[in-house]
């Protein structure tokens, strides 16, 4: 260290003003250097690097005050935050003082150094002393150079989520009543939009940088600035409209870039409003919201711009999430571009999202998915036995499978014998040991296959204790479920993920069939299988072997008591 930090100090003196953002050069490679040996050596650094930050923070040269603020903020993760907590509480005034410095590169660093301050060390940043001048600083540096504003942004966002961490909740409520930034929520949010409108927005990533940091603001927003919200709820949904009407002024590809780069900002930060708004709320605003997502499908579709249709189908998952069966009433207009989204096998992340919503709107809809089943199973079961369907898909089609089953219950009866037999070939799959992501790959599809059992099951058995008729052709089927449970079991790479769906499916193979399998599960590897799951760190995991093995326990009982 002795001999490295100050070679690195003087490598971080040697920017140029004009330098390319993107470059890599001698002044970034010193600045990622020593992050990396703070993080390798932790305290051991301190000492040597702090001397250079105070002989250079008021130095006349630019290029020694912004060195100083790299390495300062270069060293933040790594040592200790207890000890290094009162250095930078004493740094805050000195960090605030240089958002004004002279030099555009100076306050670009200083406003790096602040976001890494707000997400390393956040406690500095959001104490009462700090607090008030520290956002008069970051509200003006919103109005910088798009280099610095874009930074600003980032440090909002760290910001935001620090107080929201930080504030207390009343008994199990995860929303808090309030926070330390609520006085302050309104004009942050209205600056922030102000910047997304900023004509230099397109430089530097400012604009996709202030709709991030809106939507971590939002997201991180405590009760008492829900009509902030509400607000900004409404702007958005403007915002999109506006944009969807100057689609009929498009003339070449830069704006049709532009155009659908606008469209998944705007949706993005829909979703983040959506999950905020209260369920009593959404239907006064739903009807636009889904006239505008439909017309975003329609001309997504018509220039094939596979990025907005994923977006605007994950709007409309979080639609489906705060409306539940009120969706309904868009389902038939809305089914035909979730029906394309399924069969666009071509840009696999708009299948996977369209699956996954189908998933969502079983939830929601529950019996009533019904309406649109039929078109939803067939296209699903083409795409499974399509080589050409991206692999990440599938595994998430077979867990479909059981949310459908839950959401329609006896009456998924017509697709049972289909999809038993999927079920039964997917369960097979065997993959290259040797590659780690295809190990990975057969766990996702093993715990997929676990998850639509465990559905089926619940969703034919219903609330009644008695095996109704459509769980009794399930009955067959239990031996070969078994047999895979225990090859899950036995296999030494099995995820903590299947462990759990195993134990989830074995309580509900109890609850359905009773004493009739007991002699199948109470076999030594599913006993092995299901004591691992008690010793996972993973709650869910813990809690549903636990209970898998209190069913068996309740079974041999009974049998032992029986008649």
């Amino acid at each position: 260290l002795p001999f490295l930090v100050p070679a690195l100090m003087q490598s971080l003196c040697k920017q140029e003003e004009f330098d390319d953002e993107d470059d890599w050069n001698p002044y970034k490679a010193a600045g990622v250097c020593t992050m990396l040996l703070a993080t390798c050596c932790e305290d051991d650094i301190v000492p040597y690097v702090l001397p250079f930050v105070k002989d250079n923070i008021k130095d006349a040269d630019w290029r020694h005050r912004d060195a100083a603020l790299m390495a300062f903020g270069s060293i933040l993760e790594g040592p200790d935050p207890t000890k290094l907590k009162p250095l930078v509480e004493q740094a805050m005034p000195m960090l605030i003082e240089v958002m004004k410095d002279s030099s555009v590169v100076v306050k670009d660093t200083a406003a790096w150094t602040i976001g890494r301050v707000c997400e390393i060390i956040p406690e500095a940043a959001i104490n009462h002393n700090t607090l008030q001048p520290l956002l008069e600083a970051l509200v003006n540096g919103l109005s910088a150079e798009p280099r610095v504003a874009a930074n600003v942004c980032w440090a909002f966002s760290s910001l935001t989520e620090a107080a929201y961490d930080a504030a207390e909740r009343m008994g199990d409520d995860e929303t808090p009543p309030t926070y330390c930034l609520s006085p302050f929520f309104s004009p942050i949010v209205e600056k922030l939009l102000w910047v997304t409108d900023r004509e230099d927005a397109g430089t530097s990533n400012l604009r996709a940088s202030a709709y991030e940091a809106l939507m971590e603001t939002v997201k991180n927003s405590p009760k008492d600035c829900y009509e902030t919200v509400q607000k900004t709820t409404i702007i958005i949904l403007q915002r999109l409209q506006q944009v969807l009407q100057m689609e009929s002024h498009i003339q070449n590809q830069s704006d049709r870039a532009q155009f659908n780069d606008l469209q998944s900002l705007l949706c993005a930060t829909l979703q983040s409003v959506l999950r905020k708004v209260e369920p009593e709320h959404a239907p006064q605003i739903s009807d636009t919201i889904m006239t505008a997502l439909l017309q975003m499908f329609q001309s997504s579709t018509q220039s094939r711009a596979g990025g907005v249709q994923e977006d605007a189908l994950m709007a409309v998952a979080c639609l489906v999430e705060v409306l539940n069966d009120g969706f309904i009433k868009y389902m038939e207009a809305f089914k035909p571009f979730l029906l394309l989204g399924l069969k666009n096998i071509a840009e696999y992340q708009v299948c996977h999202a369209a699956v996954g919503l189908v998933g969502d709107i079983c939830r929601a809809l529950g019996p009533k998915v019904i309406m649109v089943s039929d078109e939803i199973m067939e296209v699903l079961m083409t795409n499974l036995s399509n080589d050409s369907v991206h692999r990440t898909v599938k595994p998430q089609i077979l867990s479909v499978f059981g949310d459908m089953a839950l959401a329609m219950g006896p009456a998924y009866g017509k697709y049972l014998d289909h999809v038993m037999e999927t079920l039964c070939q997917a369960s097979q799959a065997q993959v290259d040991r040797s590659d780690f992501d295809m190990v990975d790959y057969l766990n996702e599809l093993r715990e997929a296959c676990l998850e639509a059992y465990t559905g089926i099951i619940q969703g034919l058995k219903g609330e009644s204790n008695e095996a109704s008729q459509e769980l009794v052709r399930v009955q067959p089927h239990v031996g070969y479920i078994v047999r895979f449970i225990t090859v899950v079991a036995q296999d030494s790479e099995h995820s903590d993920a299947s462990i759990a769906a195993s134990a989830g499916l074995i309580g509900d193979l109890c609850a359905a069939f009773g004493r009739d399998i007991l002699a199948m599960l109470d076999v030594e590897p599913i006993a092995d299988l299901l004591t691992q799951g008690r010793r996972s760190k993973q709650t869910k995991t813990k809690n549903l072997s636990t209970w898998a093995t209190k069913e068996i326990r309740k079974l041999k009982n009974a049998v032992s008591t029986g008649p």
